[in-house]
């Protein structure tokens, strides 16, 4: 509810007057490129989530994996990161398709936070 309402607040907001924020924006190639930054860091952190959750499971329930939803839907987003880094590097993808790939690896992270842990049955849930 929070994600949706900040959304339609920005869009509201950046409905109006756009000539002056797209003027105090930074060129598209630097936004891309923060972009780039701001994924392998997600990747990076994602990997480390990931090795050292499944570290604690073993110590905790004496399993590496257990395929629950958290750790699955984790393990998506780990891998939508990944492809998108694959694409930018391998084929060169940049621009608009490039930012739709990191908006949806960015929602799959908030979904595995906060949608899973609400509405979705596992060990990690409060549903």
């Amino acid at each position: 509810m929070v994600t949706a309402f900040a959304a339609t607040l920005f869009v509201i907001i950046f409905s109006f007057r756009t000539e002056k924020l797209r003027a105090a924006l930074p060129s598209l190639e630097k936004l891309d490129n923060l972009m780039y930054v701001t994924a392998s860091l997600a990747f990076a952190g994602l990997a480390i989530l990931l090795i050292t959750g499944a570290v604690w499971a073993n110590e905790s329930w004496g399993r590496y994996w257990g395929w629950d939803s958290k750790e699955t839907g984790a393990f998506v987003a780990w891998l939508t990161y990944g492809a998108f880094l694959h694409t930018r590097i391998s084929r060169g993808w940049t621009g608009r398709s490039s930012a739709y790939f990191a908006i949806v690896g960015f929602l799959l992270v908030i979904f595995t936070y906060l949608g899973v842990s609400y509405l979705l049955p596992g060990l990690h849930s409060y549903a």
